[in-house]
C-alpha cells in the first residue's frame, strides 16, 4: 500500500499564508498598536514558537502583510500601464478597477484607515507603507495623467496636486467605511460611489470641458 500524504509537510507549507490572513484581520479589526502577536498566532492555529520561525517580530509581519496583500496589485498596475494603448482616462479606470477588485473590495481595504490612525506613533511602519505603497500608487496616477496631459485630452494642471484630489475620495471612502461607516443605518454603496467620482473626474480633466468654459 502507498504511503499516506505528508499532511504535516503540507500543513507546514501553509503557514505563512495563514499567519498572514490571521494579522491582517487582526490588524484591520483591533490595529496595529492593540495586535498581539500571540493572538495572531491563536487565530492561525499555530504557536507563538512556530509564528517566530517566519516572522521575527510585529513589525516585519505587518511588512509581510503588505509586501503579499497590496504590493502585488500594485505591480499588476504597473504592468497594465506600461501595455495601454488606449486613452487615459481609460487607463485610469482600468487602474481603479483592477484595485477595487484586487483591494478595495478585500479585508486589505482596511489598511489606509490603520495607517492614518497610527503612523504618528509607528514612524518605521508608516515610513514603509508610504516608500512601497502610497509612492508606487500616485506614481501610477501621475503616468496616466502626464499621458493626459501631452496628448491633450487633459487639460493642464500641477500634477501632483491633481493626484491628491483623485485619490482623496477613494481614501474617504475606505476610511468611512471601516471608522463612521459602521454606524450608518443603510450602508452606501461603493461602486456608485465610484461611478459618480469617475464621471466628476472625467468632467473635471477634459480637456474640452476647459475650452467650453473660455
Amino acid at each position: 500500500m502507498s504511503a499516506p500524504p505528508p499532511l504535516r509537510k503540507r500543513r507546514k507549507e501553509a503557514r505563512p499564508s495563514e499567519l498572514l490572513a490571521a494579522a491582517l484581520d487582526l490588524f484591520v479589526e483591533k490595529g496595529y498598536a492593540a495586535t498581539r502577536l500571540e493572538d495572531v498566532a491563536k487565530q492561525a492555529g499555530v504557536s507563538k514558537g512556530t509564528l517566530y520561525l517566519y516572522y521575527a517580530n510585529k513589525e516585519a509581519l505587518f511588512k509581510a502583510v503588505i509586501q503579499e496583500g497590496i504590493v502585488p496589485v500594485l505591480a499588476e498596475n504597473e504592468l497594465i500601464a506600461a501595455q495601454h494603448t488606449g486613452s487615459s482616462f481609460e487607463l485610469l479606470g482600468k487602474l481603479l478597477d483592477n484595485w477595487w477588485n484586487k483591494i478595495g473590495q478585500t479585508r486589505l481595504a482596511g489598511i489606509p484607515k490603520l495607517m492614518v490612525a497610527e503612523a504618528g506613533n509607528f514612524p518605521d511602519v508608516a515610513q514603509f507603507y508610504y516608500e512601497n505603497v502610497i509612492n508606487r500608487g500616485r506614481a501610477l496616477v501621475g503616468t496616466a495623467l502626464e499621458r493626459g496631459m501631452v496628448s491633450g485630452e487633459f487639460r493642464r494642471s500641477d500634477v501632483e496636486t491633481t493626484i491628491d484630489v483623485i485619490i482623496a475620495p477613494i481614501l474617504m471612502l475606505l476610511i468611512w467605511r471601516y471608522s463612521i461607516g459602521c454606524f450608518q443605518e443603510h450602508e452606501g454603496d461603493p461602486e456608485q460611489y465610484l461611478r459618480i467620482h469617475m464621471n466628476l473626474l472625467r468632467q473635471g480633466l477634459s480637456k474640452s470641458t476647459e475650452e467650453s468654459q473660455v
